[in-house]
């Protein structure tokens, strides 16, 4: 069973690094544009709308596999900071399941797992590194 999970560890990690970062782009252009069942739009200056823009325009970095690992980062906190400051600060309880920030939570460390292990082989930043090495 450990050799076929293992075969599938290629697979697996580059398919999280693309859905992750597809789902955490659907709140960027809910937030944004009002798709995917929506009720409205944000303010673009507003604590909600710069974290629309970070989760619209960074997300695909993820997706792609381009400069995803800082990309990751940068989200991870972000969703940090909404931790702490919405649900913490903003609900007075400590633990997820008081105060409704268990997307949050979870989104902070998959994008803290992408940031120090990487998303996977199938990437444009693989490519990339791939060429450079043929290169040399």
């Amino acid at each position: 069973m450990n050799d076929f999970l293992s075969k599938l560890e290629p697979l697996a990690t580059n398919a999280m690094r693309i859905m992750v970062g597809l789902t955490f782009w659907s709140h960027g252009a809910q937030k944004l544009f009002g798709w995917f069942g929506a009720s409205g739009t944000v303010a673009l200056t507003s604590r909600f709308g710069i974290a629309g823009i970070i989760e619209f325009f960074v997300a695909p970095l993820v997706v792609l596999g381009l400069f995803h690992r800082p990309a990751a980062f940068l989200i991870s906190g972000e969703m940090a900071v909404t931790y702490w400051w919405m649900h913490v600060a903003g609900r007075g309880e400590l633990w997820w399941w008081a105060n409704r920030g268990e997307l949050p939570l979870v989104y902070a460390f998959l994008f803290l797992v992408i940031a120090t292990r990487g998303g996977g082989d199938f990437s444009i930043d693989a490519l990339l590194a791939k060429r450079k090495n043929q290169a040399a």
